[in-house]
């Protein structure tokens, strides 16, 4: 089939258009060969080329090895270009002069999209959060702490090994203390989880000492793409008191190899959850937008479906953890990435974790191939994602993807 004859409802027809970074096969390795591409159907479009071929005056801005030029440009900017670019892949006079520059995506390598920034990660799901606190608090009388329904609580994270879809993931070694041992021991994690999330890329950056309010999200986030933020329970359980997440996170964070522009998505747009506490007035957004998403996200182990989170039921929105990401005057830089926190929603199926899937272990999955609590060597987990598109359609958000190595070079001590 043409490249431009995308069948309909493909999710990843006019209507998307995802940004990602990509090389051709066979072309020698290096940055200078990245090139920044646009999605349509099963093939990708060499944006820059496409651009210089008709004479646009974004072509040097889509002609970067990675998306943060675009990124910098601002809201403006992402719209005019969007707007040309849908026409160049629907008006029927551009095809002959842009087929040399349409690749198959069977033919190329996708690369990280962005260099990253910064990374936080936010804990933004009210049933992920009472989940986990009734496991690892089942006796309290509230399940979730006192400050959650107050503000959208969060840790930084390591910028460094934020990696792309398809990237391998090896098992990470730590500390580790069961509570029945006297001293911890030192080795590979046996509790390694996933976290199924969506991520959000901030493009223009705002200075130190002011605040984003809810109003300005979309002057700031570029886009979403689909995240799993890899935890070794095990270490995380021995680390983080008093001060959280550590070595237990930032051995790998997976992201899908395209962005979805936030200007594709106005049709997922929903109100979130209805508040049951009163807001602070930087995190009251009774007054904005609906700044809630309906996203459909899959969860599978090696191409079993074992779980369907709803991003829809999320606590806190993006506006609202971006808002607070900033409050006490922290700046945002171009290539800023965070992540919503896991995405479970009120039933067992719909839980985006393994600690919540299995109960922290208590009641394993029964999968094609063997019973899971955790993650085994070679176990390939795949996160995929679809949004309600404009009419009827559906938008893709592309894939996660990773698959657990082995530790290396780590002996038990």
């Amino acid at each position: 089939m043409p490249p431009f004859d995308v069948p309909e409802g493909d999710p990843f027809g006019p209507h998307n258009l995802p940004y990602g970074v990509f090389s051709p096969n066979g072309d020698p390795g290096g940055s200078a060969e990245r090139r920044v591409g646009v999605r349509l159907g099963d093939h990708v479009l060499d944006a820059g080329a496409a651009a210089r071929a008709l004479g646009s005056p974004y072509a040097e801005l889509l002609a970067q090895p990675t998306l943060n030029p675009l990124l910098a440009a601002g809201r403006t900017t992402w719209s005019d270009v969007r707007r040309a670019l849908t026409a160049w892949v629907t008006v029927p006079a551009h095809r002959e002069t842009l087929e040399p520059h349409v690749h198959p995506l069977s033919e190329v390598t996708l690369h990280l999209p962005f260099e990253v920034a910064d990374y936080v990660d936010f804990y933004a799901s009210e049933n992920h959060a009472r989940n986990v606190g009734q496991i690892f608090r089942p006796d309290a009388a509230d399940s979730l702490t006192p400050n959650w329904k107050h503000l959208p609580i969060g840790y930084h994270g390591r910028s460094g090994t934020v990696v792309v879809s398809g990237t391998d993931v090896v098992r990470p070694s730590g500390q580790r203390k069961a509570p029945t041992e006297a001293e911890p021991v030192f080795g590979p994690s046996v509790r390694l989880d996933i976290e199924a999330e969506v991520g959000f890329v901030v493009g223009a950056p705002s200075p130190m000492g002011t605040p984003v309010p809810l109003s300005s999200f979309r002057d700031h986030v570029f886009g979403l793409c689909l995240l799993n933020d890899w935890s070794a329970r095990d270490i995380q359980a021995w680390e983080y008191v008093p001060l959280g997440p550590f070595l237990g996170k930032s051995f790998a964070t997976s992201v899908s190899a395209w962005i979805t522009p936030l200007d594709a998505l106005d049709s997922a747009l929903v109100a979130p959850p209805a508040r049951t506490h009163p807001l602070l007035p930087y995190l009251d957004d009774s007054v904005e937008e609906p700044g809630g998403y309906d996203l459909r996200i899959s969860v599978a182990i090696n191409g079993h479906v074992v779980s369907e989170p709803p991003f829809s039921t999320m606590y806190w929105t993006a506006a609202q953890q971006l808002a607070h990401m900033t409050v006490n005057g922290a700046s945002l830089r171009t290539g800023d990435l965070y992540g919503s926190g896991t995405v479970s929603g009120p039933s067992d199926a719909e839980r985006g974790s393994l600690l919540e899937l299995t109960w922290n272990g208590r009641d394993p999955l029964e999968l094609p191939d063997g019973k899971r609590t955790f993650l085994e060597d070679g176990d390939e987990v795949t996160l995929t994602a679809w949004a309600p598109g404009p009419g009827g359609t559906k938008v893709g958000l592309g894939e996660v993807r990773g698959r657990i190595t082995s530790a290396a070079g780590v002996t038990e001590a």
